[in-house]
């Protein structure tokens, strides 16, 4: 059985994903010196920096060559950058939830941005149709909070309505300032955003106006949050909402004299802005020095949309598919991770690992380990360059569409997609064939034996998307 699958039979048995709970146990090391100095000493600050529908070749040290990012291409110069990271799904909320709670989209309680069946009370203003997550749901910062850490998010959350449990405020963050989900957060310009469960007004932007540009004050937030927390451990989740449309952007700067359709110069200036904000993070940690106290993870949390300027900026080049689609076009993203000292500066990876890895290593860097229903694994030992096997285990997504339900598997450098359950697998060399062009299944059947029997106990059922894999015919 794969490790990944540790003992699932017997888990569901016992209570099953709704019922379970993550546990912790402290590491051994400096932070028995106790008090401030000994948890700095071992827990460095955790930022995770989210960009929304960026593709995978937007940024110039992804291969853009007509939108400039020089402060991410410097930040990828000083850090490690991984060409294989993959999202937790192929649109934003299922991502989400998988970044947060280190369960894959088979496992995860929101598996696509908007449940296939009723049931969901009309009660919330913002979008009667989402799902929120629940008490039993733990997340990241709900963990490190009993890991002495301060946490904070700005921006957008994408798995709450108000007043529901799966709030920020009640889901671990100390502070939160942003939009509770995708509904509201296409507008940069709104009246008014959340702030630790209460509505904020933006006066500025009172009637039409637009004054205060959401993306500029969740980033002046951020920076005030590090300041007020410079002494102690803190996990930072700065999820932007750039450059997912509408497109809005205060200026135009260097693109404004560009041929381009407008949306599209809109889309580069929007990018070129959040490259901005990046450069403000960095320049600020080692302003007040923390610089090598800080790990800080940059990457989006799906692919890019289809455009109606077309392939201009070859934003999933070489990669086939977009958002929506779990081809690497949709869910391979630019992950950048930069820890001075710790991390190798200059290095590209190619070690494949994705979402659900995220709770289990910053976890580590925190000096706990993680137990229960959780799919991803530590790679901490990855960041800092050193050996680790990661090749012979599973990733899984599934994504229900409308009236498909598509899924995914990686395993070692072999990638299995369909796109409807009565369909069969296709399957794709990543190595050879980065762009899925050859479908290679009748070729290898043995691989493909591998995929379906993973494929057969890979997920549990949800109410909420009630197709399962298992109640169709696998192929012959």
């Amino acid at each position: 059985m794969n490790k990944n699958t540790r003992s699932r039979r017997d888990f569901l048995k016992s209570g099953g994903w709704g019922m379970a709970t993550l546990a912790l146990s402290a590491a051994s090391g400096s932070d028995c010196l106790g008090g401030a100095q000994g948890r700095r000493a071992s827990k460095p600050n955790i930022i995770f920096l989210l960009a929304d529908d960026l593709g995978y070749a937007d940024l110039g040290c992804f291969g853009q060559k007509l939108i400039r990012t020089p402060h991410l291409d410097r930040m990828a110069a000083e850090s490690t950058r991984f060409t294989q990271c993959y999202s937790g799904s192929a649109v934003c909320a299922p991502s989400r939830n998988a970044l947060m709670t280190g369960q894959h989209t088979g496992h995860t309680r929101i598996r696509g941005n908007s449940p296939q069946v009723g049931g969901i009370p009309a009660v919330f203003e913002e979008a009667s149709t989402r799902l929120s997550l629940e008490p039993e749901d733990v997340t990241i910062a709900e963990l490190l909070k009993k890991q002495v850490y301060a946490t904070g998010l700005f921006g957008k959350w994408g798995l709450a309505e108000p007043g529901s449990p799966g709030a920020p405020e009640k889901k671990g963050f100390d502070e939160w300032l942003g939009y509770y989900n995708q509904d509201h957060a296409v507008y940069y310009y709104t009246p008014y955003l959340w702030r630790n469960g209460k509505k904020q007004p933006l006066p500025e932007n009172q009637g039409g106006h637009q004054g205060v540009y959401t993306n500029d004050l969740f980033t002046r937030q951020a920076l005030e949050f590090i300041d007020a927390h410079r002494s102690e451990p803190f996990f930072l989740y700065l999820a932007y909402t750039i450059p997912h449309k509408n497109y809005e952007v205060p200026d135009l700067g260097e693109y404004a004299r560009k041929d381009w359709p407008a949306d599209a110069k809109i889309f580069a200036a929007m990018i070129s802005r959040l490259d901005g904000y990046v450069g403000q993070i960095l320049e600020h940690l080692k302003k007040i020095g923390i610089d090598g106290q800080t790990i800080v993870f940059f990457c989006s949390d799906n692919g890019e949309p289809k455009k109606a300027w077309g392939e201009l900026f070859e934003s999933s080049l070489p990669l086939r598919g977009k958002k929506g689609s779990l081809y690497e076009g949709g869910i391979r993203t630019p992950m950048i991770v930069r820890w001075p000292g710790h991390v190798p500066a200059g290095r590209t990876s190619t070690a494949a690992w994705y979402f659900p890895d995220f709770l289990p290593t910053a976890l580590a860097l925190a000096g706990g380990s993680a137990s229960g229903p959780i799919d991803g694994i530590s790679i901490l030992p990855t960041l800092r360059g050193e050996k680790q096997d990661l090749a012979d285990r599973f990733l899984y997504w599934e994504f229900p569409n409308r009236n498909n339900y598509s899924q995914a598997i990686r395993w070692r450098r072999w990638k299995a997609v369909r796109n409807r359950l009565d369909q069969p697998f296709e399957l794709y060399d990543l190595v050879a064939d980065v762009s899925e062009t050859r479908n290679i299944a009748m070729k290898h059947p043995e691989v493909m034996q591998r995929i379906r029997s993973y494929a057969g106990s890979a997920r549990t059922e949800s109410p909420h998307w009630p197709q399962s894999p298992k109640a169709l015919p696998l192929e012959k």
